[in-house]
């Protein structure tokens, strides 16, 4: 059951896969668990530096839900009254999207196929996307009479505008990855076939930057989305002294003195 996600950390990055590729890599409730303890886990693991999100197969990043489990779990809800199967955002959804969000070190997504429901929020919860050009993304919420959740309310209409995710929520439809990089929604689109060293480039170069910099610029961004000018000046007064008080910024400039490449130590 633990192989529904893959978990490895190898010079300071986190490597998160996602394994259920017969199943376009769909969240039952043993990936949901698997998935939400491995971003834990990467978190709050001071050696790891950086994130990469990754999915197994061709075909898709994440579909989201498990429908074909989530049919069963319905039909126990209505015969024991008991409501248990929608707790899964509070349980799953939430922590996962929240921990990638805000965890103090930089998350790449490698978007290797389709992406969508909670699949599409994930993706959108980590700083940056590199996708293929074989991929798409679906928001898929209202074609099964569900609102949205995994934090994509909150995420897609920062990415692409209040405007472009109401026709997107109200009026699922695929996404080409092409149109996802047009719209904001794809960092970097890249040939399916190089998606995955381009994606373990980008997220080793983070591995290896400067990460309470990093850190700072991931919590500066978030509170301005939802802060005054004056209330965000006074916010990056707080994160600049905390960067400019690391060893990593020493030692940034230090080297710029000695026309050296920094060598940062994450802290």
């Amino acid at each position: 059951m633990a192989d529904t996600v893959l978990y490895e950390v190898s010079d300071g990055l986190a490597t998160i896969t996602l394994n259920r590729p017969e199943a376009m890599n769909a969240l039952n409730v043993a990936a949901k668990v698997a998935l939400r303890d491995a971003v834990r886990s990467a978190a709050d693991d001071t050696a790891v530096r950086a994130v990469l999100l990754t999915a197994s197969g061709d075909r898709a990043f994440c579909v989201g839900q498990d429908l074909k489990e989530h049919i069963g779990l319905l039909v126990q809800d209505r015969e024991t009254g008991s409501g248990q199967t929608m707790s899964t955002v509070r349980e799953h959804y939430n922590p996962i999207v929240r921990t990638l969000a805000e965890a103090a070190k930089p998350v790449v997504a490698a978007v290797n196929g389709v992406a969508a429901g909670a699949g599409f929020g994930f993706a959108l919860a980590a700083d940056y996307r590199i996708v293929a050009d074989t991929a798409a993304f679906n928001t898929s919420f209202a074609g099964v009479a569900l609102t949205a959740d995994s934090g994509i309310s909150w995420t897609l209409p920062r990415v692409i505008g209040p405007g472009r995710a109401a026709d997107l929520l109200l009026f699922p439809r695929s996404i080409s990855a092409q149109e996802a990089y047009e719209l904001g929604i794809a960092n970097r689109l890249v040939p399916v076939g190089e998606l995955r060293a381009e994606a373990e480039k980008v997220a080793r170069a983070l591995a290896e930057g400067p990460t309470v910099a990093y850190a700072a610029l991931k919590e500066s961004m978030a509170y301005g989305l939802t802060h005054s000018l004056e209330e965000t000046l006074e916010k990056e007064d707080e994160l600049q002294t905390r960067a400019g008080s690391s060893e990593d910024h020493a030692i940034a400039v230090q080297a710029f003195v000695n026309k050296e490449k920094p060598r940062y130590l994450g802290r």
